[in-house]
C-alpha cells in the first residue's frame, strides 16, 4: 500500500494527470478491514452468532460473495464494452448509464460491500463487522468523493445529469 501511495503522489505531481487520485485501490481498502478484523479475531475471538449456526452462516456468506463477484463481472464487462477503465486510478473515457449502472453509480463498490458482509458471516466476527464503518468512511472520502469531483470536472453536464438521475448506491 505504501508503494501505491508513493506512486500515486508522484502521479499527482505530473501535470498531465487524468485520474481522480484515489488514496488506495478500493479492493485493498475493503481487504484491509477484513484482514485487520480477522487478525483481531484470531487473538481475541468475539463471535456475532452462536457457533451452532456457523454452517448456515458460511452458506449465506458464500452466497453474498458469489453475488458480489457476479456484480463485479457484469460491471467489468460493461466497462470493457465502453472501452473505459475499471481501475479508479486510471483515466475514465466515458460515462456508463445503462444496465447495472442505471441502478447504482457504484455497483462495484456495492459488490465489495456484499463480499465484505459475506466474510463477516463466514468468519462470524464482531471485529470485522466493527471495521465496516471505517472502511466505508475511507471509501467515501478517499475514493468516491474524489471520483465524483473528477467525473464532474471531466464530463460536466453529462455526469451531473447522470448523478441526479441515479443514486450513489441503490
Amino acid at each position: 500500500m505504501l508503494l501505491y501511495l508513493v506512486r500515486n503522489k508522484a502521479m499527482e505531481n505530473n501535470s498531465t494527470k487524468d485520474s481522480p487520485g484515489v488514496i488506495a485501490p478500493p479492493p485493498l481498502i475493503f481487504l484491509s478491514g477484513v484482514l485487520l478484523g480477522g487478525l483481531i479475531q484470531w487473538f481475541l475471538p468475539f463471535r456475532i452468532f452462536p457457533v451452532e449456526i456457523s454452517f448456515y452462516l458460511r452458506i449465506v456468506g458464500i452466497i453474498l460473495i458469489v453475488i458480489g463477484f457476479g456484480i463485479v463481472y457484469i460491471a467489468h464487462a460493461k466497462m470493457k464494452r465502453a472501452k473505459t477503465n475499471i481501475e479508479p486510478w486510471k483515466p475514465t473515457h466515458s460515462i456508463i448509464t445503462d444496465g447495472i449502472y442505471s441502478f447504482s453509480r457504484n455497483p462495484v463498490y456495492l459488490a465489495m460491500i456484499f463480499m465484505y458482509f459475506g466474510m463477516i458471516l463466514i468468519v462470524n466476527s464482531v471485529w470485522i463487522l466493527s471495521l465496516i464503518a471505517l472502511v466505508l468512511l475511507v471509501m467515501h472520502f478517499g475514493v468516491i468523493l474524489r471520483e465524483e469531483r473528477y467525473l464532474e470536472k471531466k464530463f460536466g453536464e453529462e455526469y451531473l445529469k447522470y448523478k441526479n438521475a441515479v443514486r450513489r448506491w441503490i
